[in-house]
This record gives C-alpha cells, structure tokens and sequence, in this order.
C-alpha cells in the first residue's frame, strides 16, 4: 500500500471515529453522574486531538502533493525517465520471482 492510500486511509478512519464520537457524546448528553461527566471530557479531548491530527495528516497530504506536482512539472522528462526505470525495475523483479518457481 503507498503511502498516499495509507494517509486517505487513516483519514477516512479518523472522520469515522470521529462521527461516531459525536454520535456517542450527544446520546450520553442526558446521562448524569460524575463517572460518565469524566468520560464525556475524555472521549471530547480524544475526538478533539483526532480531529487536530487528521487535519494536519491532511495538509501535511496537499503540500507533498503540490510539491510533487511542482517537481514533475519542472521536470517533465526526469520524471518520465525515473518512472520508467521503476517500472522496468519491479517488472524484472517479478520476472526473475516468477521464473524461480
């Protein structure tokens, strides 16, 4: 998996677990007592830092994208030539793999 997927991936988790939060802290929202009013404020600050740490994997995601746009497009014929090498690379790695069997 590359890392582009595993941060859409841990984004889309986060939005999750975050909906599924607020769902929970608003049915909790009637219940009374000293232990549910702790796990409340808890289950808040942990919704709040997951909320805090996907908008940053976010940006963190567009400016490596915008960098990588900005490079290829400085560097049309580099990158073709990189790419190429790479592909050429893991088709005779899996060449020389499938030819052991």
């Amino acid at each position: 998996m590359t890392n582009e997927a595993n941060m859409e991936k841990l984004g889309s988790e986060l939005k999750e677990l975050s909906s599924d939060a607020e769902a929970m802290l608003q049915a909790t929202a009637g219940q009374t007592g000293e232990k549910m009013s702790e796990l409340r404020h808890r289950l808040s600050t942990a919704l709040n830092s997951a909320k805090a740490t996907y908008h940053r994997i976010q940006e963190k995601t567009v400016a490596g994208a915008k960098v990588a746009d900005k490079t290829i497009r400085e560097h049309p014929y580099e990158s073709i030539g990189i790419a190429a090498g790479v592909a050429f690379g893991l088709g005779l790695l899996i060449g020389v793999l499938a030819g052991r069997k």
